[in-house]
């Protein structure tokens, strides 16, 4: 029977293998190691990488916040150090002066106080943050119970909140509907109106998981904020750099406020964007790291196996001349030769894979984080297993294939 299902020829390979075990084992073993770093290693980077995606996650890439802080430099006769603060004004001014942006909205933010947010006989230190409707086209807001902030609540300076899921958790029962109870938030109460909590692990303006969100006008009348606000969102339209934006922004927040134009100091911006490109930066590098640490340790058992079937073709070298005088074909001991040597490579490196992809889930439930690698970095290592084992078979297969038959005779 000819062909890749010889049973004959798979024969002679399990009895080539297993005829010097120890030498079998410690070959697979380098193989083994190899592949098993590389999943462990692609395995702990796809973790990492999802654990900084899930920070990012909710919001928006194309966007940035702006911040006032004191100024380093004297400018038109104001001293240097000069506190100033962000007005709702500058709303309406970059508005109208950049015309790249898509959305722009304020906030307003308060302290977290001790045990300020009480539900009978709960308590809760909560941060409280003063948002518009449109607050979650820059930060994604997903709705467990009731609703989001609405503009009639603008309009009216209602008394109503939307809580955070962790404020909910200890204040309520659990599975207790909130909608329509009543919190007393810094002395005042306010009627909740919804659970909800940012899309992502990164928020604007303190942890998103204990915030109480007020209508932008009740807290701003409530607190006594006037004009002033904390921060500015900005969100650039489709294909516009929000960098441009920014540098924009700043320059004309410094003119309006008599800030000097080279002063750094004065405004703080975090700009999402950057952050993105640098997350998909880092992410880059560590996968590059991953598979050159992987792929050499990997390299080296291959090495290994390559060294192996040269001793092995050099102790068959009889059994070889022999074949060939027999009428055996070139292609017969080269096909035979690497046969043996993807054998080997595969039956370690698989057998690594499934330990390793074990090991992974065991750290997954311990760690409570993803570690398991994609279906495209199995197959991608299956692959490259099959690749290296045929090449590291060549070298053999082809002094195999040199050897002469009365030579090999008269040698042995």
């Amino acid at each position: 029977m000819n062909g890749f299902i010889d049973i004959d020829r798979w024969e002679e390979i399990l009895i080539t293998i297993t005829r010097n075990k120890t030498r079998s084992v410690l070959t697979a073993f380098g193989v083994s190691w190899g592949i098993f770093m590389l999943i462990l290693l692609l395995g702990g980077g796809n973790g990492l990488q999802k654990f900084m995606s899930d920070n990012f996650r909710g919001v928006v890439s194309n966007s940035c916040v702006i911040v006032s802080q004191r100024t380093s430099e004297a400018y038109k006769g104001f001293r240097k150090g000069r506190y100033w603060r962000l007005s709702i004004d500058d709303i309406d001014i970059l508005k109208a002066k950049i015309p790249e942006i898509d959305h722009i909205l304020p906030v307003l933010l308060s302290n977290w106080n001790e045990n300020n947010t009480i539900y009978e006989d709960k308590a809760y230190s909560a941060g409280i943050k003063g948002v518009i409707p449109s607050y979650d086209k820059l930060e994604e807001q997903e709705i467990t119970y009731g609703r989001f902030i609405n503009d009639i609540d603008i309009k009216e300076q209602r008394k109503v909140c939307c809580i955070a899921p962790r404020i909910y958790e200890t204040l309520f029962k659990k599975g207790e509907n909130p909608v329509g109870k009543y919190i007393r938030v810094d002395g005042i109460y306010y009627q909740v109106i919804g659970v909800v909590k940012s899309g992502g692990n990164f928020s604007i303006g303190g942890n998103a998981e204990e915030t109480i969100l007020l209508p932008f006008s009740t807290m701003q009348t409530t607190y006594k904020y006037g004009k002033n606000i904390d921060l500015i969102g900005i969100t650039a339209k489709p294909d516009i750099p929000i960098t441009l934006i920014q540098e924009k922004a700043e320059a004309i927040l410094k003119e309006v406020h008599m800030v000097a134009p080279q002063d750094a100091q004065a405004i703080m911006t975090i700009n999402v964007e950057k952050m993105f490109n640098q997350f998909k930066n880092l992410s880059l590098g560590v996968s590059l790291l991953i598979w050159i640490v992987g792929l050499s340790t990997l390299l080296a058992g291959i090495i290994g196996v390559s060294n192996i079937m040269m001793i092995t073709v050099k102790e068959r070298t009889a059994e070889i001349g022999i074949r060939r005088a027999i009428g055996a074909k070139p292609k017969n001991i080269l096909w035979q030769i690497l046969s043996e040597s993807l054998v080997i490579t595969l039956l370690a490196g698989l057998t690594a894979i499934s330990f390793s992809v074990f090991i992974l889930q065991v750290a997954e439930v311990v760690l409570e984080s993803e570690l398991q690698i994609t279906l495209q970095n199995a197959i991608g290592t299956t692959l490259i297993l099959v690749s290296l084992g045929s090449l590291a078979g060549l070298a053999p297969a082809f002094r195999a294939m040199k050897v002469k038959p009365i030579e090999a005779i008269r040698e042995e």
